[in-house]
């Protein structure tokens, strides 16, 4: 057994404790309760400041440990694990988001260790956080629920399970081994967030959930669309967008993330020539993933907590999203074609700039830009009943807003003040309200 893996068996050891926060939730009073089940991880903390050497720093101790002398990577573990039971016991977080939680990460390092000793590929690697993490997760749901009796459907336990093992694996790939803290708090909240909307689904909805997204992840990593954050980050988004909107709202968010990463490998040598191709052989990392996405991903999270918890009609948030997903499209489009054509001209003063001028536009790629947002409103029009040729309209016209503001925040801000992800965001941010207020404006939806 390797050094790493010997240390990711004990965090999951003691990642384990967090067993206790049900246990207790069992027998005692609330503040009884959260005494005993916090008290253990603090005092376990604690003593570590006086841990500077032998058989547990040994067993404990990442680099960075033995650099300072002391175990702050386990006594931040801890500290995450006790911040999550006190959530639980006080704040009405159920009591199994923390085992599930910390187990989802813990187990989910020693599967991604053990097939690392095996393979050398990265994918491989998290390949087996991912596995991993998703049975201690549905293990500690269960686990928990046949303590306090609480079960939630073994659907909803396997969609928690797959989102929680997903977003720490996502995270793992982009910090270091000490933000773990920082993973632990993270999947619980977003647990906590999704068994608060009590997201219904059925055996055959999360079957065919969880087999399109590993395919999904599949396809991105071998066509080289997508690095291993960028595809973590994509097929997360895709898992909820199919289980908390439905196919309808996948079939717009994934037709992005296809029609956009093939457009980045469309030409590519003529782009890289020309200066203008995406990093990393056109491979989008989390961060283009999120900025073009997160937007989308709000509108999904909105629908599913309307009318219970915000009072606003879902059907505003499906423009919302469209609207966003439409003006990532046509800014992709048009960004990956436009740049293929000479003298574009800068959107705020029309004078001609070299390819790739932050907010220098062609024709060619704004009529692309325009068929990208189309597309999208096909695509919503087909799917969904509620959008008539009005509603088809309001998509492409919110699309063509996003491409617009995207050109003329990068003809103004970009590189000042903000970075290209910024813009991407802001534009998507815009092109969501522009839906929005069409929508509303022209009568399509009530607020």
């Amino acid at each position: 057994m390797t050094s790493a893996l010997r240390r990711a068996t004990a965090f999951a050891l003691v990642g384990f404790a967090s067993v206790i926060a049900p246990v207790a939730h069992r027998i005692f009073s609330p503040d009884i309760a959260t005494l005993l089940a916090v008290s253990p991880f603090f005092l376990l903390a604690g003593s570590l400041h006086f841990v500077e050497s032998g058989v547990v720093f040994e067993l404990f101790a990442r680099p960075g440990d033995r650099r300072d002398g002391r175990l702050y990577g386990l006594a931040g573990f801890s500290l995450a694990i006790a911040a999550l039971v006190l959530l639980s016991l006080q704040f009405k977080m159920p009591v199994a988001v923390p085992v599930a939680a910390t187990m989802s990460l813990a187990i989910g390092n020693v599967g991604a260790h053990l097939v690392r000793a095996a393979s050398d590929e990265r994918i491989a690697g998290t390949a087996g956080f991912v596995t991993g993490g998703f049975l201690a997760g549905i293990g500690g749901f269960v686990l928990s629920g046949s303590i306090t009796g609480a079960f939630p459907s073994f659907p909803e336990i396997a969609f928690l399970a797959a989102s929680g093992a997903l977003l720490a694996a996502l995270l793992r790939s982009m910090l270091f081994e000490r933000d773990d803290p920082l993973v632990i708090l993270s999947v619980g909240l977003l647990l906590w967030l999704f068994s608060d909307l009590a997201i219904s689904i059925t055996a055959t909805g999360i079957a065919i959930a969880l087999a399109i997204t590993v395919a999904l992840g599949y396809v991105s990593y071998a066509l080289e669309t997508a690095s291993v954050p960028g595809m973590l980050t994509g097929v997360l988004l895709s898992l909820l967008t199919i289980v908390i909107g439905d196919y309808g709202w996948f079939a717009m968010l994934i037709t992005f993330f296809g029609g956009g990463g093939l457009a980045s490998k469309f030409k590519y040598d003529e782009k890289v020539a020309r200066g203008i191709a995406q990093e990393n052989e056109g491979a989008r990392g989390s961060g283009n993933v999120l900025a073009n996405s997160l937007v989308a991903l709000f509108a999904v999270l909105a629908a599913a907590a309307s009318p219970r918890l915000t009072g606003v009609s879902p059907e505003l948030f499906l423009f919302v999203f469209a609207g966003s997903v439409a003006a990532a499209m046509s800014d992709t489009l048009s960004s990956e074609f436009g740049g293929l054509y000479d003298a574009p001209r800068l959107i705020t003063t029309f004078e001609r700039v070299e390819p790739g001028t932050d907010g220098g536009v062609t024709w060619q790629g704004e009529l692309a830009g325009l068929a990208g947002a189309t597309v999208i409103a096909v695509i919503a029009f087909v799917a969904f009943g509620t959008i008539e040729f009005a509603g088809a309209a309001v998509i492409v016209t919110s699309g063509f807003v996003g491409m617009t503001v995207d050109s003329l925040l990068g003809a103004t801000i970009e590189g000042r003040w903000v970075g290209n992800q910024g813009v991407n965001f802001l534009a998507t941010l815009s092109a969501g309200i522009a839906g929005a207020v069409l929508a509303l404006a022209g009568g399509l939806v009530a607020f």
